[in-house]
């Protein structure tokens, strides 16, 4: 279950930065920041499953 929800945090963080990279190349700013956001999301599931992680072992 952990590497499911591992994998979606990297899912989202890939999403992120491919959205805002396209976000900032045709200059639309709420796309930017959809990708930002996107990106966030991933990080904070990562920490969460490295803090599951710590107390695990």
């Amino acid at each position: 279950m952990a590497g499911n929800e591992k994998s979606k945090a990297k899912t989202e963080q890939a999403k992120g930065k491919a959205k805002e990279a396209a976000g900032r190349a045709v200059g639309n700013e709420r796309m930017t920041a959809e990708g930002r956001t996107e990106q966030s999301k991933g990080d904070a599931r990562q920490a969460k499953e490295k803090g599951k992680d710590a107390f695990r072992h």
